[in-house]
């Protein structure tokens, strides 16, 4: 469909089958749509432009005041809202899986499969306490 509208000679070619009436109804309403989305575009220009002018205010102000906006960056970068990665839980549990490689859990989360199953089997979950 769009590749129609886009192309001359597609379009001469549809635009013989159709009447003027048909025609001028279409240049119409293609008309409006073409004069709407001119009109959003326009106010999101001038809603860019209102921001840069915001940010050259305040671009301003820092420079009147000696501060260089990496300063400012590195500030905002030190802020207490920025989260710490917790430290990694030491493994409580050591025990032997099926391909007889030993591994740990911590004792968070789901319990290993091969874990369970040696509790399964009727072991006890201390005597896999590290």
């Amino acid at each position: 469909m769009i590749e129609t509208l886009l192309n001359l000679r597609s379009l001469r070619a549809q635009a013989r089958e159709m009447s003027i009436e048909d025609l001028q109804e279409g240049l119409q309403k293609f008309t409006q749509v073409v004069e709407e989305r001119r009109v959003e575009e326009e106010a999101a220009k001038a809603e860019n432009k209102e921001q840069e002018a915001k940010l050259q205010k305040y671009r301003d102000m820092l420079a009147a005041e000696g501060i260089t906006p990496e300063e400012l960056i590195a500030l905002i970068g030190d802020s207490p809202k920025t989260k710490k990665k917790r430290a990694a839980r030491p493994a409580k549990y050591k025990f032997v899986d099926e391909n007889g490689d030993e591994k740990t859990w911590t004792g968070q989360g789901r319990t290993p499969k091969a874990l369970q199953q040696l509790l399964d089997n009727g072991d006890a979950l201390a005597s896999f306490e590290i």
